[in-house]
């Protein structure tokens, strides 16, 4: 059974995760939805973006006249530079990710458990990704693992779920979990609602096989 209601679309959903960023952070943003939020941060709030293919200093998504072959994320997506940016070797980019230097990684992924473990790599599908790569490292030397993901998937199962049935990814790492129906904060506490949209919280209790707690009047 899915959600009826319509939420948010991919780049408000990306404009929400930029706004919580806070000011000074240091941040990579995972490949598909994420590298979106880019586009909405604010160079005044002085956020620093790191690719795992060896920058930081990234701009928003580059378009027209601004795409340059050489300049790309992780994800291959062409990428502006903000001034200051640096280059360096793939290396010296995983030592900043497993160094415990990232304040936020945000990434994608295909299910989340109620304890915050994360399955972002595998599902068994042949057009999966071949290997786990540079998300793992991500995802355990961040301070802080955020999940952008639709809150149900295409047959209609939530993504949120008791515990993960597909490969994991890291252990007890995920700290927010952002969707297009709403925001969830994993804590000592549990599974904490932080908002709504299209939804309300009786409704998103019946559709997620996890105990809920409301937090969205605080």
């Amino acid at each position: 059974m899915t959600a009826i209601a319509t939420g948010l679309d991919r780049d408000a959903l990306a404009a929400l995760v930029a706004r919580d960023v806070p000011a000074g952070s240091v941040v990579n943003l995972g490949i598909g939805l994420p590298t979106k939020v880019s586009n909405h941060l604010d160079p005044a709030t002085g956020v620093m973006l790191h690719t795992e293919n060896g920058m930081l200093g990234m701009g928003p998504e580059a378009h027209g006249d601004e795409v340059d072959p050489d300049l790309i994320n992780a994800g291959k997506v062409p990428v502006t530079e903000l001034p200051g940016a640096s280059y360096f070797h793939h290396a010296d980019s995983f030592a900043m990710m497993r160094g415990g230097h990232l304040d936020i990684c945000v990434l994608g992924a295909y299910q989340v458990s109620a304890t915050g473990d994360l399955a972002n790599w595998h599902t068994g599908r042949p057009e999966d990704i071949p290997a786990v790569g540079g998300a793992m490292d991500l995802a355990l030397g961040a301070k802080q693992t955020f999940v952008m993901m639709s809150l149900f998937s295409r047959d209609g199962a939530a993504k949120i779920v008791p515990s993960c049935t597909y490969p994991l990814t890291g252990v007890a790492c995920v700290s927010r979990v952002y969707t297009d129906l709403g925001v969830f904060l994993i804590d000592e506490e549990g599974v904490v609602v932080r908002e709504l949209f299209g939804l309300d919280f009786a409704q998103v209790c019946d559709l997620v096989e996890v105990p809920l707690i409301d937090g969205t009047h605080h």
